[in-house]
């Protein structure tokens, strides 16, 4: 078997520009984000009605425009937990099976360019994509509460503001990979498109039914034993963290409410030296959210490897 010349990421700048490119300027993509962006100046705009009247004196006012909702609207990290995924999914489900259906595939790597630098150019192609929007939607969201509420945020507030949003991209780069897992398995882009979004109902709606039910089977709850209903819990919270969803949820109440101290169980020898409704440093808070964190850029490295081989393994014929 001859072996490869030269660098096997030849030519990936030039694949993630012009993937990028033609994701900015794609009909699809505006349609989505046209969605996200007008449900997201709604949750804004009714969080900050329900902040001038309610707790206009409180230390942390502009991550108060992230988190509060006003019936019937949800609050905007609500929003974004839910559509971001479609964002994600919409760039990636046809990324590598769209090239073989418009037959472009073996024409494509008939230049100097390898399957190494097209699928990784195709990936952060979409996550430069990902990244722009979520930036404009952040510096939207601080654009509106400087407007409408009239205070600058503060030095954390835009620490935390920055991490919510690193949160954010690595979410949405999780589901990126997952569509781009079902875009090299399936050569059509419709089957690819159902398999994703099958996946991200079953941890968005159904996930969250599920694991109470499987903790109860493998820890179920003795009566004469009180540990056994905090195992329960524990084994239920693990089952849990497996949803992408769960995990950015966790990190975003860590993040947005500077007075969460724990993401799991609390006892109370562990508040004994606490002070009750006492905000944590920025710091501490990056500190909680390290391993939701890990275990989600862990997610997305499993995710794109196994689209990797499974995009080498595919043979192309012209």
């Amino acid at each position: 078997m001859p072996q490869r010349e030269g660098s096997p990421f030849t030519g990936l700048a030039t694949v993630a520009l012009k993937e990028a490119a033609d994701h900015m300027t794609s009909a699809r993509i505006h349609l989505v984000m046209l969605l996200v962006l007008l449900t997201a100046v709604g949750a804004v705009y009714a969080a900050i009605g329900q902040i001038t009247a309610t707790v206009s004196e409180d230390q942390f006012l502009f991550l108060r425009l992230f988190t509060t909702a006003q019936e019937p609207l949800p609050s905007f990290v609500a929003f974004l937990g839910f559509l971001l995924p479609l964002v994600a999914i919409a760039l990636g489900f046809d990324a590598i099976n769209g090239e073989y259906n418009r037959r472009t595939m073996s024409r494509i790597l008939s230049q100097p360019i390898y399957r190494d630098a097209l699928l990784t150019g195709k990936f952060l192609g979409c996550l430069i994509v990902i990244a722009i929007c979520l930036l404009v939607l952040w510096l939207l969201v601080i654009g509106l509460g400087i407007l409408l509420v009239g205070l600058p945020p503060s030095a954390e507030e835009i620490l935390r503001g920055l991490a919510f949003l690193l949160a954010s991209f690595v979410y949405a780069g999780v589901w990126l990979a997952v569509a781009m897992v079902f875009s090299t398995i399936f050569r059509s882009p419709a089957t690819s498109a159902l398999a994703t979004l099958t996946v991200w109902l079953l941890f968005t709606i159904f996930w969250p039914m599920l694991s109470p039910l499987i903790a109860g089977a493998i820890a179920p709850v003795d009566p004469f034993d009180p540990m056994t209903a905090v195992d329960r819990v524990e084994v239920e919270r693990a089952i849990a963290r497996i949803s992408p969803n769960t995990l950015f949820g966790e990190m975003t109440l860590a993040i947005l409410n500077p007075e969460t101290r724990s993401l799991g169980l609390v006892f109370a020898n562990q508040l004994s030296q606490a002070v009750i409704g006492a905000p944590l440093p920025a710091s501490q808070s990056l500190m909680l959210i390290w391993p939701q964190l890990a275990c989600m850029i862990a997610a997305l490295l499993v995710l794109f490897t196994a689209a990797y081989v499974s995009f080498q393994r595919q043979e192309i014929r012209a």
